[in-house]
């Protein structure tokens, strides 16, 4: 059965001016983090930037992390692309040297394969390795996707195939998911600002980007609803819901950095081809930052 519920946070990679990883800020972040209260960390995914990374640099990211983190809660590693043979022989390497509790798995992206692909794909994934399998159907990204039927296929057919990540921000989708999953199947989020109507779908949590900055918060909204106190997480939901529609407002993780920046976590900085967040946007989200 799955232990990734509630809230999981999409670590960001912190660069210094020079864009190289900033490893004392990386560390900073990590506990900030799991000091409010997230549940689980995802090393490597989008936020992570972790297509612009060298080999040698997620390696020395995935274990400063794992350093920082110090055995308290579990962490998931970013391993998936549109390569099969080469995302197998991938998850083979992060076998041999980390403990991740799953490994974060998007859908292929750029090469369109069709439903059956999808499955032969995520077939050939769980079967090369005995760890936790997270589907990442992110639509938006990968120009394809993942439709409920097969999700669920997946989830049947393969005891380590155990949650997905939707990120369709398609509701109906997301009810298709939480009410027809196996027990032990956790349906995450992928979508921030909807977290609150996922929760009373079903679904069992979120792998977020805004609790890298607001993990209590963050985590508050997920804690009570999965507690089925919606009243409770209405008003925390909605205390800080202008400021997950501003992280997004110029792209990931640009606003989530520039929020980071304000508190002092770590710098503003990406990698091209992303920008840093415009100096309007930044002074909107350090004042709708909460007090």
């Amino acid at each position: 059965m799955s232990t990734l519920r509630g809230t999981g946070v999409a670590l960001v990679t912190p660069f210094t001016s020079a864009r190289e990883v900033d490893f004392v800020a990386l560390q900073r972040l990590v506990r900030h983090v799991v000091d409010g209260g997230v549940d689980f960390l995802v090393i490597l995914g989008t936020t992570g930037e972790s297509a612009t990374l060298s080999a040698a640099e997620q390696t020395a990211v995935i274990e400063a992390i794992i350093d920082a983190n110090n055995g308290e809660i579990p962490y998931v590693i970013g391993a998936g692309g549109n390569h099969t043979a080469q995302v197998q022989a991938r998850i083979a390497e992060l076998d041999q040297r980390y403990e991740a509790a799953a490994y974060l798995s998007v859908v292929p992206y750029y090469n369109k394969p069709s439903q059956e692909g999808l499955y032969q794909h995520f077939k050939a994934v769980a079967s090369s390795t005995e760890r936790d399998i997270i589907l990442y159907n992110v639509p938006g990204r990968t120009a394809i996707n993942m439709a409920a039927e097969t999700s669920l296929r997946l989830a049947r057919d393969f005891p380590n195939i155990t949650s997905i990540k939707e990120a369709s921000g398609d509701l109906e989708q997301c009810m298709d998911l939480a009410r027809q999953a196996p027990a032990d199947f956790a349906v995450l989020s992928g979508d921030d600002s909807l977290i609150l109507p996922q929760l009373s779908c079903g679904m069992s949590g979120i792998i977020s980007v805004a609790a890298n900055v607001i993990p209590a918060e963050f985590s508050a909204v997920v804690n009570a609803g999965l507690d089925g106190d919606f009243e409770q997480a209405r008003a925390h939901h909605y205390q800080i819901l202008e400021l997950m529609r501003l992280l997004f407002k110029e792209g990931n993780p640009a606003g989530v950095k520039a929020a980071l920046s304000a508190r002092g976590i770590c710098g503003p900085d990406v990698r091209l081809p992303l920008v840093a967040a415009s100096d309007a946007l930044s002074q909107e989200i350090a004042a709708a930052l909460p007090q």
